[in-house]
């Protein structure tokens, strides 16, 4: 893996056909359409993969079955975030052995901990890994948000490779920006897609876009426009970007209405099922009609961007 890593890594849905089982045909239309966007990598076990909701069985299968599709044509991160420390280490090595490319790791979702119990927490965890390691701060999930002093302590890790960020505050970033610059090898990713450009404003290096997984072309045209220089294009894209989060992530009532609407997508257009692990279910028919009628329309503004 070229470090840093640049460009847009979706966080992959993962397709269901049950609370158990994998719809492997779906998995591999969805890996294949992924790539031929033109995505520098795939992030999966991720919020948006419902890794954390999925039984460890099934994650294994799921990251055995990626990285053999995959095949090293792009590098692929594995989350590992979980309550048991012993766990995450346990998917680690899994990851490995299939050839992933590196782990991501959000704090412990449960009881929440300080930040010296969280430095420590890393302290004993990193030299375990197998594989180098992105960090990940979702504080509106975890309930912790990883401290700037505690990202300069882990700059001391080799092994550690990356930030990705989705709090959605850019003054947040902007200091994790800074600090980070000290290791020219590390990736800055930002989560939130309404704020990709503005992330690559503020020196970061790409994005963990959920819309990627229904659109990948739209976000990687987003970043190379940036790149080369053509902020005016990079504006237009991101304003699509922002389309596509009004129409089709508040079709639900709750905060898992975002990844319901990119599997009902996803379905929609025949990619895989769009089964939800549980407690959460998919839309139901007055959703999924409202989904298809919002998706019409943003197909028809895609199209006329020239992607």
């Amino acid at each position: 893996m070229k470090l840093p890593l640049t460009g847009i890594v979706p966080p992959m849905v993962t397709p269901l056909k049950g609370r158990d089982e994998l719809d492997c045909e779906g998995l591999e239309r969805l890996i294949e359409h992924l790539l031929s966007g033109g995505v520098a990598g795939l992030f999966i076990l991720g919020t948006t993969g419902e890794g954390p909701s999925l039984g460890y069985a099934l994650r294994e299968s799921l990251i055995e079955r990626s990285c053999a599709q995959v095949a090293n044509r792009v590098p692929i991160l594995v989350g590992i975030t979980d309550t048991a420390f012993v766990e995450s280490l346990k998917v680690a090595r899994v990851a490995a052995r299939a050839g992933a490319s590196a782990v991501v790791l959000a704090p412990p979702y449960y009881l929440p901990e300080a930040q010296p119990e969280l430095q420590e927490y890393l302290d004993h965890l990193i030299p375990e890994l197998p594989l180098p390691l992105f960090l990940y701060n979702m504080p509106a999930l975890t309930k912790v948000s990883i401290e700037p002093d505690t990202i300069r302590k882990m700059m001391d890790y080799k092994q550690v490779i990356g930030f990705k960020d989705s709090s959605g505050d850019m003054g947040y970033f902007k200091k994790v920006s800074d600090i980070i610059k000290a290791r020219p090898d590390w990736s800055l990713l930002v989560g939130p897609e309404e704020r990709l450009l503005d992330s690559m404003q503020l020196g970061g290096n790409g994005g963990v876009s959920g819309g990627a997984n229904m659109f990948p072309a739209l976000y990687v045209k987003l970043v190379q426009a940036f790149v080369g220089g053509d902020l005016a294009r990079a504006r237009e894209l991101q304003n699509q970007i922002q389309r596509v989060s009004d129409a089709l992530y508040r079709v639900g009532r709750h905060s898992s209405a975002i990844i319901k609407g990119i599997k009902c997508v996803l379905a929609c257009r025949g990619v895989c099922q769009d089964f939800m692990a549980e407690p959460f279910h998919r839309f139901r028919q007055e959703e999924r009609q409202k989904v298809r009628q919002n998706l019409a329309l943003i197909e028809k503004e895609i199209a006329s961007l020239n992607l």
